[in-house]
């Protein structure tokens, strides 16, 4: 039986546990995406505390894909000194890191981009806060391309696996979406046509880095928006990418647009309203035949063990609460089975963007003793 301590092995990646940080933004690059010391010390925090996986936070292949300041990027050779100290520096801790990749198409505003923002249909829907260009077939090639030598950099600096990020309504998530990709041509229409953009990127990039080495898939197992992608076509699209030998797919859910009808993200208060992501894994989980991580609300220890036990998922990942709690992985491992203590507040995403870096604003202001 497996345990979220139980070692398990990605496509030759070995991992000690199963507990994954997945990718939050944080605020903790330079301009030109380049890691500062303040990124690598929160990543040899998060080895040292013991988390079988560091999965980064969402890494731009191409300048117009960024959407937050301080967002990492993987879009030019002259990184490399700066990325190699960084995965050098989890490295020397025992830790395993794996770098996600993204472009944020019609998800960002043109004063960040550089440019108009770029989408598969130049469509206003909510989840764009500016009206994006149309991408050609042409662009689409180049940014294909562009997610190929972002995966050749990856491997070369040390990164032990690629995660391709394809929810939260960032660019390959538009393609899937019949919301947000109205296209009339071979990348429109039908799902089997919504999903070749996926997977031209995943090709190219599996081009790059070889049969043995791992390339992941973050998906959503639904958009909540209507007309987005629905839990059924998450499935297919699941099925469609296993099949060409994906190598373990993260299930999310919901996108900037989803609303209160998207999943719960603040104020989990109770394990009822945990694993919130989870009903949406399950079906996927049972028609690939891949490793499945399922992230969303997971706070209490017994509730990511049923997760892996009871609901068979092979690895369980955590954000936020480990923004407070670097090092939780070595706290349960060694007995304390107490519950994370991320109050789900969001305000971690507060010091990000006024101090360029996130942070638990809860837990200084215990520090402080303001509470």
């Amino acid at each position: 039986m497996n345990t979220l301590f139980s070692a398990i092995t990605i496509n030759g990646m070995e991992l000690a546990n199963r507990l994954v940080r997945s990718a939050t933004w944080e605020g903790m690059c330079d301009d030109d995406g380049s890691p500062s010391p303040r990124l690598v010390k929160c990543y040899k925090e998060l080895a040292a505390g013991g988390v079988g996986l560091i999965i980064t936070g969402y890494t731009y292949v191409r300048p117009d894909g960024k959407e937050l300041p301080g967002k990492m990027g993987m879009h030019h050779d002259g990184l490399a000194p700066a990325m190699a100290e960084l995965t050098g520096a989890v490295h020397g801790l025992g830790g395993k890191i794996c770098v996600q990749l993204v472009h944020a198409g019609g998800q960002t505003r043109a004063a960040m981009a550089g440019r108009q923002p770029v989408a598969p249909s130049a469509v206003q829907v909510k989840q764009f806060p500016e009206m994006p260009a149309q991408l050609t077939t042409a662009d689409i090639d180049e940014l294909v391309e562009c997610f190929g030598q972002a995966a050749r950099r990856a491997k070369a600096w040390g990164f032990d696996a690629i995660q391709i990020h394809g929810a939260h309504g960032y660019l390959i998530n538009q393609f899937l979406s019949a919301h947000t990709n109205q296209r009339g041509d071979d990348y429109g229409g039908s799902l089997e046509k919504r999903c070749r953009f996926l997977q031209e990127v995943y090709a190219r990039v599996r081009q790059e880095v070889g049969p043995d080495y791992p390339v992941l898939l973050k998906l959503n197992g639904a958009d909540f928006v209507a007309g987005g992608l629905s839990n059924d076509e998450a499935v297919a699209v699941a099925k469609v990418m296993d099949g060409a030998g994906i190598d373990g797919i993260e299930v999310s859910g919901g996108t900037t647009a989803s609303g209160k009808e998207g999943p719960i993200r603040v104020k989990i208060k109770g394990v009822e309203q945990e694993a919130y992501n989870l009903a949406l894994a399950r079906p996927i989980k049972e028609a690939v035949a891949c490793p499945v991580l399922v992230v969303g609300g997971m706070r209490s220890f017994e509730v990511v063990e049923r997760a892996i036990d009871d609901d068979g998922m092979d690895l369980v990942a955590l954000a936020r609460p480990l923004i407070r709690e670097p090092d939780l992985a070595r706290r349960w491992q060694q007995g304390d089975r107490a519950k994370a203590k991320c109050i789900s507040c969001n305000g971690c995403f507060k010091p990000g963007l006024k101090e360029g870096g996130i942070a638990c604003v809860v837990a200084r202001q215990e520090q402080s003793g303001d509470r």
